[in-house]
């Protein structure tokens, strides 16, 4: 009887280890690849921002159709969001990993063959519905793949968007300058390749689940003090409303710099081009080196950091010359983006265990109500003109010392322990 109890303690034994071995390992293949997946899926999100200058032209539309556009490919893509990472949450559904990518493969396809405004915004809601899919439980595949090594995972992850992101002015460049609407039929490949490796992706995270993993929950909701539970919903707020301002600010370069440069200084829409990719090329490795800055000074001061340290830049480029103008746009990009992945880590630290939700609240819910911002901006450049709108915009990252009402990192390690 004794032998009995004692091989069913080891075997236990070994199940809670082989359990913790697979939360404690960190799957490099894993996080390159839903990295990857994650640059594809951002390139061609990336498409749409680029394809506007053709649309405007080929449609004949207005700046405010243009912010309707881009309205519609966030508030798809985001609000979602968090309803998917609140049910995977409580379900992991790895199938919506490649079901994702193939709405994504519809949209681009139709967008290749819009003719109508209505067809344009119906294909850019099936890429943000793909991209709504595909955030939260890639979120969840690369937390279960870092291990303990969650900061730099979310560099890994977050830098792969990052550099899709930043590769739509040269898209606008090589792609659809020579070849027109059309050429957002190549993307179907990208897609393509997408399915394929969220495929794998999806797989693997099948086996995972099915071996045992399981994400850390959080305390009961009795368990919390009413203050701390306060205190986590203003921080929660904050931070929502400062990823907010962020993508307003983003959208304004993304969206509508390229249009400032082309009636400011007469460029040529390939040439104005290259300054949005010096821009968001220097976010994506902003992206990358936050993790190890925030490990270094705190992710509440970085978050900080990068939202004031970017006034200066963002008050003066409305006011210099084309060389000052790039390497305005390379220092702030770099500095505004590099809380990019930090925002999300902080958040999982105000609720750990629910990653998915907060992937869709951060990376998503905040970046739709950056996409209004984008639409507001359009508007406003209709009635008042670009130039005045830039310098508006340029206020906009004031807004970051609210990060000082955020809780210190000491204090949420504090809350975890007890």
């Amino acid at each position: 009887m004794k032998n009995n109890s004692s091989t069913a303690a080891t075997q236990t034994n070994t199940k809670d280890k082989e359990q913790r071995n697979l939360q404690q390992a960190t799957i490099y293949k894993i996080l390159l690849a839903v990295s990857f997946v994650h640059l594809f899926n951002d390139s061609i999100q990336a498409v749409i921002p680029a394809i506007f200058p053709i649309l405007k032209d080929n449609l004949m539309l207005s700046f405010a159709q243009i912010g309707w556009i881009s309205f519609a490919l966030n508030m798809t893509s985001s609000v979602i969001q968090p309803v998917i990472g609140y049910a995977a949450d409580r379900k992991p559904r790895p199938i919506l990993l490649p079901l994702g990518m193939c709405s994504t493969f519809l949209g681009v396809l139709l967008l290749a063959y819009a003719n109508n405004y209505i067809l344009v915004l119906f294909s850019v809601m099936l890429i943000g519905f793909g991209s709504a899919t595909f955030h939260p439980e890639g979120m969840r595949v690369a937390h279960m793949a870092a291990g303990q090594r969650k900061g730099l995972s979310q560099s890994i992850f977050q830098v792969g968007g990052n550099a899709g992101q930043s590769l739509g002015p040269m898209l606008t460049k090589w792609i659809f300058i020579p070849f027109g609407q059309i050429g957002a039929l190549g993307f179907t490949i990208v897609a393509a390749a997408g399915i394929a490796v969220q495929t794998y992706v999806a797989r693997w995270y099948r086996e995972m689940l099915d071996a045992g993993y399981t994400f850390h929950k959080k305390s009961t909701a009795r368990a919390i003090d009413p203050a701390r539970r306060k205190s986590i919903r203003t921080a929660t707020i904050i931070l929502v409303f400062l990823v907010f301002v962020r993508s307003w600010y983003g959208a304004s370069i993304g969206s509508y710099y390229a249009f400032y440069l082309m009636d400011k200084y007469q460029m040529t829409l390939d040439k104005a081009q290259i300054y949005i990719f010096m821009y968001l090329a220097a976010g994506a490795v902003g992206t990358f080196f936050g993790g190890p800055l925030a490990d270094r000074f705190g992710r509440r001061n970085l978050i900080l950091l990068s939202m004031v340290g970017t006034v200066p830049f963002a008050l003066a480029l409305p006011f210099v010359n084309q060389m000052w103008a790039a390497i305005l746009l390379l220092i702030g990009g770099f500095i505004l983006l590099s809380s990019f992945s930090v925002t999300v880590i902080y958040a999982q630290m105000l609720y750990p265990g629910n990653i998915g939700t907060v992937s869709g609240l951060i990376t998503g819910l905040a970046f739709g109500l950056g996409g209004i911002g984008s639409l507001v901006l359009g508007n406003l450049i209709d009635s008042i003109g670009i130039s005045k709108v830039f310098i508006a915009c340029g206020f906009l990252p004031l807004l970051g010392f609210l990060a000082l009402l955020l809780p210190r990192d000491e204090k949420l390690e504090e809350w975890a322990a007890q």
